[in-house]
């Protein structure tokens, strides 16, 4: 008799286990979520308007290595043709840009930021022009002359420029929802349109940018107003205020369904140094969301109030402005007092 022929079997088909399905879910959200971030942050990149290298020498490149410290000038720039026409007219009247904050910012990875504002009056040497003011260093020679001024000035290297103007820092916060900055009385200026009650309050966009500009604040003392004084150098410190709310907002996890609307609007609305790449940006932010607003140690710069020979007025540094300089050099807390 002949053998039947055998059937050859069927491979089994592979059972998987719910556990096993569940981690394969689990990798496929991870791959997906690593491209839709990487796609995202490319998109958020590209919609920054950048300043060529060529046009930017004066910057200092950073040292190659991870966690290096890393220096910014942040610079606000008073430019009234692109407010919103929705804004209360208290700006006046001005054509052009010119500088109306001076900052820089010392990032330590993974420790804390160190935030200077340098006084828009600081008499300075500007390169090629001599001596004036240092926000006219914008005026004569764009980003990179205030770049080489506020380096030679200060003797402190300039890494990365960051510029944005009033408008911006208006949409910036309103992405975010507003920012809260606590009130220990009435507040109010005339002229930037500023005004509030004591207390905590959430203040949108315009009324951000109005406390921060605010040149005349006064407050509501023992039951009158009374000016607060300081000028300009006071000014920086609300300024300061600002940025230090902004920052809690975005590292606060109640803001964590803003930031698909707040990444695009910042890249949006700065401008900025080739160097500030992708890579960077996303490392920096990484270091950011680990950080707190205690993590932020700021200063203006110490100085006093000067007459040139040119009949201008001006401030000058003073005793104490060399050992702040040196603390923010040397990432260690201001000097206070």
């Amino acid at each position: 008799m002949q053998p039947e022929p055998q059937v050859p079997q069927q491979p089994k088909k592979r059972r998987w286990s719910g556990a096993q399905k569940f981690i394969l879910f689990l990798l496929g959200l991870l791959a997906v979520g690593v491209f839709a971030g990487y796609g995202f942050l490319r998109y958020t990149e590209g919609k920054i308007e950048r300043i060529e290298a060529s046009e930017l020498t004066s910057l200092q490149a950073t040292t190659p290595v991870s966690g290096a410290p890393v220096n910014f000038l942040i610079v606000g720039v008073d430019d009234r043709s692109t407010l919103p026409d929705d804004w209360d007219d208290y700006f006046g009247e001005f054509a052009g840009r010119r500088t109306d904050v001076i900052m820089v910012a010392h990032l330590v990875p993974g420790q804390g930021i160190q935030m200077l504002s340098i006084p828009r009056d600081l008499k300075s040497d500007i390169p090629g022009y001599g001596t004036n003011r240092i926000n006219a260093s914008y005026v004569l020679g764009g980003p990179d002359l205030l770049v080489q001024t506020v380096q030679q000035e200060t003797g402190i290297p300039i890494n990365h420029y960051i510029e944005i103007d009033f408008a911006g820092v208006g949409a910036i916060v309103d992405s975010l929802g507003g920012v809260t900055i606590d009130f220990p009385y009435p507040g109010r200026d005339a002229k930037s349109g500023f005004a509030i009650d004591a207390g905590t309050h959430t203040l949108n966009g315009e009324q951000a940018v109005a406390f921060a500009r605010s040149r005349h604040y006064q407050e509501l003392q023992n039951g009158s107003w009374t000016g607060t004084g300081g000028g300009d150098i006071a000014r920086t410190g609300r300024q300061q205020a600002v940025l230090i709310a902004l920052f809690s907002q975005v590292t606060s996890p109640s803001s964590a369904f803003n930031l698909p609307s707040f990444l695009p609007t910042f890249a949006d609305q700065i401008t900025a140094d080739e160097g500030l790449t992708l890579g960077l940006m996303a490392d920096l932010g990484k270091d950011a969301l680990t950080m707190q607003s205690k993590n932020i140690d700021n200063m203006t710069l110490p100085v006093k109030n000067s007459k040139g020979n040119d009949g201008r007025a001006y401030v000058v540094p003073i005793d104490a402005t060399k050992a702040v300089i040196q603390a923010f050099l040397s990432g260690i807390p201001f000097p206070r007092g």
